[in-house]
């Protein structure tokens, strides 16, 4: 069992199986658009739940391999209707996902949001939050003074030829989903766009639960982020094997990374791709069970949870980590 906090530290629920887990992000999601169809806001702050996060890279074989070889085997997802990129992901119970994406012919990027991330071969790259009323979620964000653009449409065919469809704005500046995330609704049943991988089913990983961005300007980022949310305060701590100055919304899936000093990997990551997600941190249940299976590296303790990391250098570069109890 693992509780969900909300971002004043309050526990909203307790997650015991798939169903449960799946129901409840359909809950947290549709509590939300009624409290905002009401002229309301459903507590102090706004909860928001992660669709999936995005790695980027030139080739996706050379990902898939990478993610197989840690066990944790990504389903070939199929083209995107954009015609320049296509993708895998690996699902989990909670509905979450992680998308690996990638030029579909060898350096051919031009037409995507991500391609200097694909061709810099940057891993980690965007973010996307779930919603049920894109809409109304626009309306509402432009009301905090957030810049979003316009819902576009996008669409994906899977490898039995079945076309999948959403919608998605972009929030901020940069890239979609580079700070904030960039929304997603789907046009067709979400079940036909991500089902748990079988390689994740019984891990003991139970979906994407916290997205660490690195940022130039902690306090500005944590300004945007309350703005849009509503959220508290963050904690933040210093922790010198990342080299960062990092900020946490307690209960909520995001992380900001500052370089703690005037040279490091990430202020060399932020010359290079500006400002976006540099790791993604995977919800387990039983972070001992999950820490040697998968081999987890540089066990910490990050705003009283464990934290541990996959080898990044059989991941291809990609920084991701597990985060439980």
């Amino acid at each position: 069992m693992s509780s969900v906090r909300s971002p004043g530290g309050r526990a909203v629920y307790s997650v015991a199986s798939r169903g449960e887990d799946n129901m409840i992000r359909l809950w947290l999601l549709a509590f939300g658009l009624i409290a905002m169809a009401a002229g309301q806001e459903p507590s102090k702050s706004t909860m928001i739940v992660i669709d999936h996060a995005s790695i980027c890279g030139p080739d996706l074989q050379v990902l898939q391999q990478a993610f197989t070889d840690t066990g944790l085997k990504p389903d070939y997802g199929g083209p995107h209707g954009n015609g320049v990129t296509h993708m895998a992901l690996l699902g989990f119970d909670d509905g979450s996902y992680l998308e690996l994406i990638a030029p579909q012919k060898a350096g051919v990027v031009e037409g995507s949001n991500w391609a200097k991330f694909m061709t810099g071969d940057a891993g980690p790259c965007a973010w996307a939050v779930a919603t049920g009323d894109i809409d109304a979620e626009v309306d509402r964000l432009k009301k905090q003074g957030i810049q979003v653009d316009a819902p576009q449409p996008g669409s994906r065919k899977r490898p039995d030829g079945m076309a999948i469809e959403w919608s998605t704005a972009s929030l901020g500046s940069g890239t979609p989903g580079s700070v904030l995330p960039f929304l997603i609704e789907d046009r067709t049943p979400r079940a036909w766009r991500v089902e748990p991988s079988q390689s994740a089913t019984g891990s003991g990983l139970t979906g994407v639960g916290t997205v660490m961005i690195a940022v130039n300007n902690l306090d500005a980022s944590i300004a945007l982020f309350r703005r849009a949310y509503g959220w508290e305060q963050p904690l933040i701590e210093t922790h010198g094997d990342f080299e960062a100055k990092v900020a946490y919304f307690p209960g909520a899936p995001v992380m900001l990374a500052t370089p703690a000093g005037a040279h490091s990997w990430l202020s060399d990551r932020l010359e290079k791709f500006g400002e976006a997600p540099v790791a993604f941190l995977l919800n387990t249940r039983d972070f001992n069970t999950a820490a040697k299976r998968y081999h987890l590296s540089g066990s910490k303790n990050w705003f009283g949870q464990r934290m541990g990391w996959f080898d990044a250098s059989k991941l291809h570069g990609v920084r991701l980590g597990v985060l439980g109890q």
